[in-house]
């Protein structure tokens, strides 16, 4: 009996050990970490971590989905695929014959796609003719181009956990290699950056409209999520999908994509962070011996348009042949706004854990949702976003059901203060979450770099425990009444189509 009351008092006095070591660990690195900006205006953050002879890199670029032009939607997100297809030096055994067949191949596509787009005039016979001399061009150049090349080259030389990824708001391309191999990256990175060549398009066009199938066409939480976005988002382009629309992707060309390129190439638009096994002096001399080579480009950005105040609730309904859902979402500010902080708590209140407010109340207690979660800081932190709640139902339990429940409780936030348990509860949940992202090179990398690219200042998250702690119910009860309201709403459900 006496241990069963020990072990709990230890189990909490470990539990305070690790947030205070946590806090210590997150001040050592900032103290750490070297930031240095290139005369051509590239960011490169590196912290010098010697646990293992290992290096995790990050370059993450502010250009992604929503700096793309009219009509060029998705270009972001194909330009993504299109930088695995190698270099006029990587992925080729003979770049100068290759590039002939390459003018052809995109004359021909060019044609064809001008042809396609005239719809009912199209001409089958000409859309037949252009195809087939596309497909003979198309195998007369495979016997000059090398495959995955670029992920042959990081493989046998030890690399792990390559990828790439685009949003939003940012673009990001990733990996993790022995500590000797950082040349070889910076290489490799600033080549396909610098002389890209876009290998196999039509064919990797036609990939990525099959992933548009398959990820939005024929998947409910996409087509469901596609549309919710589409409504609360009038405006700004937060409300196009990363992945494009249909017709844009159909015909989307090399121009568009080199729009999108140009901006990758702005310095200024770019972060490296490099974590790990590095001698900090030695790793810089390498980055400006191949990144320093990026012209400066002296852009002055248009702003994009701004998304009106919403004053009135909006909603959308999907029908598809699959389970019920929904989501609801409510327009508030982006970081570093401290009300976004104040969101991060309500999250963490709502739906964080087994015994949070809407988890319990649904899941456990009245068994009419299958799942819950509330997410801040949807889709992107670039510009003003969304509070969302997702939900689906368990059956025979309706939408209607958990919508009314969901709003009930979000009113009793306006009118109740939350419990200083609970509140505190939610902040030390968020803490832990914070120390386990301090545990590897790659989250070290990838947090330090996705703050200083989009907020322009990496300490953001070194100041994050210390923002957190200063929210109060106060706040909570604020910001609900000012952002949770009927007219500030979006809602999109999805409901199965009648038989």
């Amino acid at each position: 009996m006496m241990m069963r009351r020990i072990l709990p008092k230890i189990s909490m006095l470990l539990f305070f050990l690790m947030l205070y070591a946590g806090d210590l660990r997150a001040f050592d690195l900032e103290e750490k970490i070297i930031k240095t900006k290139l005369d051509n205006g590239l960011t490169v953050l590196m912290l010098e971590r010697h646990l293992s002879p290992t290096v995790s890199l990050y370059i993450r670029y502010r250009v992604g989905a929503v700096d793309e032009v009219n009509e060029e939607s998705g270009a972001a997100h194909f330009l993504e695929h299109m930088m695995f297809k190698g270099t006029t030096t990587i992925g080729t055994n003979d770049y100068e014959a290759e590039k002939i067949i390459l003018e052809k191949i995109e004359k021909n596509g060019s044609l064809l796609d001008r042809e396609k787009r005239k719809g009912p005039k199209a001409d089958p016979k000409v859309i037949a003719q252009l195809a087939e001399t596309l497909k003979k061009l198309q195998d007369e150049h495979k016997k000059f181009f090398i495959p995955n090349e670029i992920d042959r080259l990081y493989t046998q030389n030890g690399g792990l956990d390559m990828n790439a990824s685009t949003g939003q708001d940012v673009t990001t391309y990733h990996i993790s290699l022995p500590a000797n191999k950082i040349e070889l990256w910076a290489r490799i990175e600033s080549d396909r950056m610098l002389n890209p060549v876009f290998r196999e398009f039509y064919t990797e066009r036609d990939v990525v409209m099959e992933e548009r199938r398959q990820r939005i066409e024929s998947n409910p939480g996409g087509k469901l999520y596609e549309q919710f976005m589409k409504a609360a988002y009038k405006n700004h382009p937060y409300g196009i999908p990363i992945l494009g629309w249909t017709e844009d992707i159909m015909s989307l060309s090399h121009d568009a994509l080199n729009n999108i390129l140009r901006k990758y190439k702005s310095p200024e638009n770019m972060v490296i962070a490099v974590v790990g096994d590095i001698n900090p002096a030695h790793t810089l001399e390498i980055i400006k011996k191949y990144f320093g080579r990026f012209p400066a480009s002296g852009e002055i950005k248009s702003p994009l348009p701004a998304e009106p105040v919403q004053n009135e609730e909006r909603r959308v309904e999907v029908v598809f042949d699959a389970a019920p859902m929904m989501i609801i979402g409510f327009h508030k500010p982006n970081a570093p706004a401290f009300d976004d902080y104040v969101f991060d708590v309500l999250e963490t209140i709502l739906t964080n854990g087994r015994t949070s407010r809407l988890y319990h109340h649904l899941v456990t207690d009245l068994q009419i949702a299958k799942s819950i979660s509330a997410i801040n800081g949807l889709p992107g932190i670039r510009y003003p976003n969304l509070f969302a709640i997702y939900a689906e139902p368990r059956h025979p339990h309706t939408n209607a059901e958990l919508e009314k429940i969901i709003l009930q409780e979000i009113e009793r936030i306006k009118t109740g203060s939350v419990p200083e348990e609970e509140l505190t509860k939610a902040k030390n949940q968020i803490k832990m979450d914070y120390i386990q992202s301090l545990n590897a090179n790659s989250k070290i990398a990838s947090i330090l770099s996705y703050y200083e690219v989009l907020l322009g200042n990496h300490r953001y998250f070194s100041n994050y425990p210390d923002q957190i702690e200063k929210v109060t119910a106060q706040d909570i009860q604020r910001i609900a009444k000012i952002y949770l309201t009927k007219n500030n709403r979006t809602t999109a459900v999805l409901k199965r189509e009648a038989h």
